[in-house]
């Protein structure tokens, strides 16, 4: 089953159970079995939901096998649950809110949660150590909407401290890894999820974006990840300033990206496929497209030679594919767009850490957090409350400028990282930064506060400052693998369109992956471990 299961996206794998190939509870123990075998290595899964997982697929299985024998008229145990051993009686005890729908789209395919969504009942740490009990009592609409899918969710998938960092390596939890290099970062904040697709334990694991946090960890594990439009996928609760945030996943295929998106934002009731889907479209012949192809640094002082490579790689592939590629000059401050994006960050940090206790019912402790998740929300009370109109008008004329760019162009390439993905570590404070971290948030100095921030920031950005002018503007964009270095790194370049042109994107992704084909370019953990 283990190399089936790996041959095969999430589509195809609902097919097979659909068909009655294999079954779901052969489907979930084959994921629960790569991922006992390479999480040591890559550290990427928090929290393991097995045994509920499993009865779920039991139960769908039994159900499945009660339908066909109505239809058919037989009696008798099915073929999927004597090759599994089970019998409906097993999975009795499993609530029946919590039953896999057997008919969804995705029905039996294992899924992971990003440790970001609320999932009711399941603990949910946040890669904090304040949060590390926390136990929500219901389920986020990204969770509930994958359930309906059919996904099996197993387990959850490491993230930075609250999704702070472009890189996972939390203090609570350890660093994640990527299966491409493991003295290398998968990226963040989905870092747990792009090590866990790329090594193997699922076709596609769920993911969330606030500032390049689906398309970073997919160009550092040579993945597809599409960050959807403004507004897309329901999210729960208030907004958070700037509404930054969107939900959907990091995936092997582009189909099961798009096929995802029809399911979590109001598709799920059409035919997959159908004309006007998310799915339909990834099967269009994608017409010719004019590119405005943008070599600009962005947030980052500079583009390494190895992502310059990517690039021109990329421009050369859509100009040989029958589009009109065009080098294009932003024309934005991109100092008033770093200024304005920390802004808005530093305020949810605020939100998260020292209005904990509206979550938790525990008031904030300073050593329950690391600090320079700390520090940016004391940031966040001292500098963002103020400066947040001036910042929400940045994201005005930002959103403005890049609207126009895109009325005149279909789509817009550019770096998705500065450059390939970093060593472990390589981000962490020095300990001169540690202690001014300390120093700022026991006697808050504006001055000081912000040439530290500046300072820090300055170098996150370096590496990762191509993706958080998207998030700002709202429009879709997403991270394509099409290129390694000589040292076998990916580094995905980046797409944007309009704001809902997500089909657009689809066409052109498909039709990418289709020219240069990476589903089977596995990394060497993964071949290692077959």
């Amino acid at each position: 089953m283990q190399s089936d299961y790996l041959a095969h996206d999430a589509i195809g794998l609902a097919e097979l159970v659909r068909t009655r190939q294999v079954s779901a509870r052969e489907l979930i123990d084959a994921a629960i079995s790569r991922t006992e075998a390479v999480n040591p290595a890559i550290n990427a899964v928090v929290l393991k939901d097995y045994d509920a997982a499993r009865q779920r697929a039991s139960r769908a299985d039994a159900d499945s096998a009660q339908d066909a024998n109505s239809l058919n008229g037989v009696n008798g145990a099915s073929g999927a649950n004597a090759m599994n051993g089970t019998n409906a009686a097993s999975a009795s005890g499993s609530q029946a809110a919590d039953a896999l729908p057997t008919h969804a789209a995705l029905a039996g395919v294992p899924f992971m949660i990003k440790d970001l969504a609320p999932i009711a009942g399941l603990r949910m740490a946040m890669g904090s150590r304040h949060y590390r009990h926390f136990i929500p009592g219901e389920d986020a609409p990204v969770v509930a909407l994958a359930k309906a899918a059919g996904l099996n969710i197993f387990a959850k998938t490491s993230t930075s401290e609250l999704g702070q960092m472009p890189y996972t390596e939390t203090e609570l939890f350890g660093p994640c890894r990527n299966p491409w290099n493991l003295d290398h970062t998968p990226g963040g904040s989905s870092g747990g999820a792009a090590a866990a697709v790329a090594a193997g334990i699922v076709p596609l694991a769920h993911a969330s974006d606030g500032g390049g946090s689906i398309r970073i960890p997919a160009s550092c594990c040579g993945l597809f990840g599409l960050k959807p439009s403004r507004g897309r996928v329901p999210r729960a609760g208030e907004p958070g300033p700037g509404e930054l945030g969107v939900d959907l996943a990091i995936s092997r295929s582009v189909r099961d990206s798009a096929l995802l998106l029809d399911l979590l934002s109001g598709n799920a009731e059409r035919d997959a496929g159908a004309p006007g889907t998310f799915l339909g479209a990834s099967r269009e012949p994608c017409k010719p497209l004019t590119v405005a192809y943008v070599t600009e640094s962005m947030l980052a002082p500079s583009l390494s030679a190895d992502v310059r490579a990517a690039l021109d790689d990329a421009a050369q592939l859509a100009s040989s594919l029958g589009h009109r590629v065009e080098p294009v000059s932003l024309g934005i401050d991109f100092a008033a767009v770093g200024h304005a994006f920390l802004t808005l960050w530093s305020v949810s940090a605020e939100q998260m850490v020292l209005n904990a206790e509206r979550i938790t019912g525990r008031k904030p402790q300073r050593d329950e957090f690391e600090i320079s998740t700390w520090t940016m929300a004391h940031v966040g009370r001292k500098l963002g409350e103020q400066g947040l109109p001036a910042a929400l008008e940045e994201q005005r004329r930002i959103t403005e400028r890049l609207t126009g760019l895109l009325n005149r162009y279909d789509v817009l390439l550019c770096a998705t990282l500065a450059a390939a993905p970093i060593k472990i570590g390589e981000m962490h404070p020095t300990s001169l930064e540690r202690a001014q971290m300390r120093a700022v948030t026991t006697v808050p100095l504006e001055a000081l506060m912000k040439k530290l921030l500046l300072e820090t920031s300055s170098r996150a950005f370096a590496w990762a400052g191509c993706t958080e002018l998207f998030n700002l503007s709202g429009q879709p964009a997403m991270s394509v693998p099409l290129y390694w270095n000589a040292r076998g790194l990916p580094i995905g370049v980046q797409f944007a369109a309009r704001v809902g042109g997500e089909a657009t994107l689809l066409r052109l992704a498909a039709q990418l992956e289709a020219a240069r084909p990476w589903f089977d370019r596995r990394p060497p953990l993964l071949n290692a471990q077959r």
